[in-house]
């Protein structure tokens, strides 16, 4: 029968001739669709042509009006707008790839198990890897490098904790980057241990191993661009927004999606060192379909995680440990001044309270009356009331709802009670700003964006913990988590009126999924899969199960 109906269509699409049809590239049909257009916010099929949305109405109306070159069934599947991170490290994702991965280990002895089963494998001059986070062993303590040191005596070996804002070295990499005992960096700490390096560095003092990396050929980093690539592609993900990039990585992408051999929309954030900061200011914004570089990324401030994220009072499991500002207050200011007399968005990672404020008052004062910049604060983590109050639709708050997911088991114990009220505090944010972009920050979280659909909705882990959510006053509505991972994302981008939902004349970047997560029930849309993912009309993953 379905034979049947295909070869009818076929043959109403080809042969009809009542009157002349439109050309037209692609119908998608018998579709449950989510426009997320408030004009038009379903429908059952439309028509691509060109790479955009030419038309959306009835399959009966579509198949009278156009004639179409390729015609595609959804099954009555739904299909969403393609999906926009709003926040993650699209080419850290890459690297990560073609390195030791520690995501998930549950101890140190398997971090290490982990690093000896790469060598094996890999036999590099210098180990690097990435995942590790103490919080999810048993024994929640910072690491030390002695049983590294014993294993790997003369290899360098640098990984890096789950959040990016920690580094365990052995003695080979702090030898080969000149830190001893004495070393000292402002906006981190290089943790010692009865005097003696323990080999864990925190923030700014990361970037002394960082620099002696080995640097990787253009050929490495196309591999890991283009592996990347194909993981977003097949969670439906049609753009992503990496937050910090050098020009020279900006430039490598811009080359190979010129060439077509990378498709996927990249916003692109300038990472905030000063060469790359004047370069940009120099040269200006770039845009294209498929790039957009016009924004820088700051860091105000570290991770909670590692408490280095900057609190106005102390840490309550450390006393007299308040965090640490990675620029300083009076560097941040000059520099928000600079970006504000150009074109581009300033876009700022802020954790703790004390550096929200700072990002927050800096960014009203420094803008003034100017009332669509659309500055970002990414994370937006843990906001005082005092700031809260200030909040309005002029800031764009870009949050990941699985950082909530993944800190609430001890989130309380660094901040006490009090804080916890305006820490992850999405749907606060949202009802001060009116839209709110989510993103995932992977990989310190999963690329998977049905897992920050889940943790913006239900607050819970995926093993459905706690029970009735966590601080499930602050979740959001399955309509707001999917404007906030296509409408909402594209607006942060300044790009809502080319994509960002199934509308004529945008881009028709769209995914068919195999679950409808707008209807099924809530604990079961983290095993939602994607079907189809499309970017402007092409077919650029599909799942054969």
């Amino acid at each position: 029968m379905q034979k049947l109906s295909l070869f009818i269509l076929g043959a109403l699409v080809s042969f009809s001739c009542s009157k002349p049809k439109e050309q037209a590239d692609l119908l998608v049909y018998n579709a449950n669709i989510y426009t997320v257009d408030q004009n038009t916010p379903s429908a059952e099929a439309f028509i691509v042509k060109d790479g955009k949305f030419l038309a959306l109405g009835s399959t009966e109306a579509l198949m009278e009006a156009y004639k179409v070159k390729e015609l595609y069934d959804a099954e009555g599947k739904a299909v969403l707008p393609g999906l926009i991170d709003a926040h993650c490290h699209f080419y850290g994702l890459g690297m990560q790839k073609q390195r030791v991965d520690l995501t998930g280990t549950k101890s140190y002895d398997e971090v290490l198990e982990r690093i000896v089963e790469f060598q094996k494998d890999k036999k590099t001059s210098f180990i690097i890897g990435r995942g590790w986070d103490q919080n999810d062993w048993e024994i929640k303590e910072f690491p030390t490098k002695d049983k590294l040191d014993s294993l790997f005596p003369n290899t360098p070996v640098a990984v890096t904790r789950v959040d990016g804002h920690a580094i365990l070295a052995n003695q080979a990499a702090l030898n080969a980057a000149s830190i001893t005992a004495a070393t000292q960096v402002e906006g981190g700490e290089v943790l010692l241990k009865n005097g003696e390096l323990t080999g864990v560095l925190i923030d700014n003092p990361m970037e002394l191993i960082e620099k002696i990396y080995p640097e990787p050929t253009v050929r490495e980093q196309t591999i890991a661009l283009q592996d990347a690539e194909i993981t977003n592609f097949s969670y439906g993900l049609t753009t992503v927004d990496d937050a910090g990039l050098s020009p020279d990585v900006i430039q490598l992408i811009d080359s190979l999606q010129q060439s077509d051999a990378l498709k996927i929309r990249v916003y692109a954030m300038v990472s905030n060192v000063p060469d790359y900061v004047s370069y940009y200011l120099d040269k200006g914004p770039l845009k294209t379909d498929h790039l957009n570089v016009s924004s820088f990324k700051v860091y105000a401030d570290g991770a909670l995680g590692s408490r280095g994220a900057a609190l106005k009072a102390s840490y309550s499991d450390q006393d007299n440990h308040h965090g640490a500002m990675v620029i300083g207050v009076d560097a941040f200011k000059k520099l928000a001044k600079r970006i504000a007399e150009s074109p581009f968005q300033m876009n700022t990672h802020a954790i703790g309270d004390s550096a929200n404020a700072v990002v927050i008052n800096t960014y009203y004062d420094v803008l003034k009356d100017d009332t669509n910049r659309r500055w970002r604060v990414e994370h937006a983590q843990v906001v005082a009331p005092e700031e809260f109050d200030m909040l309005n639709e002029n800031l764009v708050m870009s949050v990941q709802p699985t950082h909530a997911t993944s800190d609430m088991y001890w989130a309380e114990d660094r901040l006490g009670a009090s804080r916890m009220e305006g820490a992850y505090a999405y749907k606060k944010l949202l009802n001060k700003t009116g839209k709110l972009a989510l993103g995932t920050d992977y990989p310190v979280e999963n690329v998977n964006p049905f897992y920050t659909f889940y943790a913006a909705v239900a607050r819970k882990d995926l093993e459905q913990f706690p029970e009735n959510g966590f601080q499930k006053e602050d979740a959001l509505t399955r309509e707001e988590a999917l404007k906030g991972m296509t409408i909402w994302a594209a607006y942060s981008n300044f790009e809502e009126k080319e994509k960002g939902s199934i509308t004529i004349g945008k881009m028709a970047d769209f995914v068919i999924l195999e679950q409808d997560i707008m209807k099924i029930d809530e604990d079961s849309i983290p095993k939602t899969k994607v079907k189809a993912t499309f970017v402007g009309g092409e077919k650029v993953f599909e799942n054969s199960l």
